[in-house]
């Protein structure tokens, strides 16, 4: 089958998906948290632009499954792992291996940075544990 004009073969084109400055313009009134998600369909990869305000702290969490890419785009901070803290700043790239463990805090500018990371599997629904054993209904 042709694929038309302006499509690729998989139905997906290159494109700008967002203005990571304009996203953070006016830092005052830019959110705190997620200020942008990617969304789109049929997408290997999932990405996040998060707001955090001056002094706010993210505690200590792990990502068990999947490695994650974190690039700051504005302000400080510092992010603190098992190997020791690493000082935060604009264009900073950390990779965060799956199952290492992290915490950030903002600097006294706030802390804006993007992370990227595989695309989890959508949930699926699977079969009920077998109908003997330790977990059986009877009626």
């Amino acid at each position: 089958m042709a694929t038309a004009p302006g499509e690729a073969a998989g139905g997906d084109l290159p494109r700008a998906l967002c203005d990571v400055h304009a996203a953070l313009a006016d830092s005052a009134s830019a959110p705190t948290g997620v200020v942008w998600r990617m969304t789109e369909v049929g997408r290997q990869l999932d990405a996040n632009l998060l707001n955090l305000p001056a002094g706010q702290v993210i505690g200590t969490h792990a990502e068990p499954d999947l490695d994650v890419l974190v690039i700051v785009v504005a302000g400080s901070g510092t992010m603190s792992t098992d190997e020791g803290p690493l000082t935060l700043g604009p264009g900073r790239l950390v990779w965060l291996p799956h199952s290492s463990t992290r915490s950030l805090t903002a600097g006294p500018d706030g802390l804006a940075y993007l992370t990227v990371h595989r695309r989890r599997p959508g949930m699926q629904i699977r079969s009920g544990p077998p109908a003997h054993g330790p977990y059986a209904v009877s009626s």
